[in-house]
């Protein structure tokens, strides 16, 4: 069911669209990618420690096992896996042969909390979030912190790790996705329910911090909270929120809200005309239907 706040909604989705399960009897999904030379969805069962595919046909099979209790999960242009471990603390980078190359462990000489999510600028520099979720026992492994803050960073294309914003930006951030043209970039934060948008400045700096939207519950994750979030071609915000999937306009007009039958963990764009909506959420992944594209981003060759 789609609650409307705005008829613009109706420019995204039909208001026949129906959402439909089409795996379950997972512990917690999250991180779904679409692969658009094999046709299949990857997704991370974090608990379970496990990534899976999901094909054309409705199969599941496993793809990494143990995983690290991988979260977020996305291509780099080549194709080649970028996932977020919680166990390992790394952004690591597992190319079509399978070899697993770490990317970022640690700053300044301390070992990161749990890359949690993460984007691709088309000039090939990682963006990603690192919240303490993997320090928990569930979604990690209990143990202290090694950096004393939750920060954003950026991997450049000669691999330096920069941290991106102030190092008490946020409390737990977590989503975060560019701008159609990636003049702008997301970043959400989880306990405190809101959403910040950032300028991103030719060196892929970031400057500018605004406010985006705020209220998106009230950080309290059996509610739904801020999580996943993704952009479309139109440059409206798509996240995780209280009751399953908020729509923002480029203005911070919520426009609606996609209702689902659990909570929101993430959700990507794909099938062969990359109009499906993958929504890994809690348990199962569900499917929807939309008359808007994905912004591109540098692993989709056909947009």
């Amino acid at each position: 069911m789609i609650k409307a706040e705005s008829d613009k909604i109706w420019n995204l989705l039909s208001n026949e669209a129906e959402i439909k399960r089409v795996a379950t009897g997972f512990i917690f999904t999250e991180g779904p990618i679409w692969n658009p030379s094999e046709h299949h969805l990857l997704f991370s069962d974090v608990p379970a420690n496990i990534c899976r595919k999901l094909t054309l046909d409705g199969q599941i099979s496993e793809v990494r096992n143990p995983s690290q209790k991988s979260n977020g999960l996305t291509y780099d242009k080549n194709l080649n896996l970028l996932a977020c471990e919680h166990l390992s603390s790394s952004l690591v980078l597992i190319d079509q042969d399978g070899k697993r190359d770490i990317l970022a462990s640690s700053f300044e000489g301390k070992e990161l909390n749990s890359p949690n999510d993460l984007c691709v600028r088309q000039d090939g520099s990682i963006y990603f979030t690192d919240p303490p979720y993997g320090r928990m026992p569930g979604f990690g492994k209990e143990r202290e912190q090694d950096l004393g803050f939750q920060g954003v960073f950026r991997l450049t294309p000669s691999q330096e790790l920069q941290l991106a914003v102030e190092p008490d930006a946020y409390r737990t951030p977590n989503g975060l996705c560019f701008s159609p043209d990636e003049s702008l970039l997301y970043i959400n934060d989880s306990s405190q329910a809101l959403i910040d948008v950032y300028n991103v400045n030719p060196d892929g700096g970031l400057s500018g911090r605004r406010c985006f939207a705020k209220n998106i519950g009230n950080g309290q994750l059996e509610q739904g909270i801020p999580d996943g979030m993704k952009c479309d071609e139109h440059g409206n915000i798509w996240v995780s929120g209280p009751g399953g999937i908020w729509i923002f306009d480029d203005q911070g007009e919520l426009l609606g809200i996609i209702e689902t039958p659990e909570n929101v963990g993430n959700f990507h764009w794909g099938g062969t005309d990359w109009r499906t909506l993958f929504i890994a959420a809690n348990t199962s992944i569900y499917t929807l239907r939309t008359k808007t594209l994905p912004h591109a981003e540098p692993f989709m060759k056909v947009l």
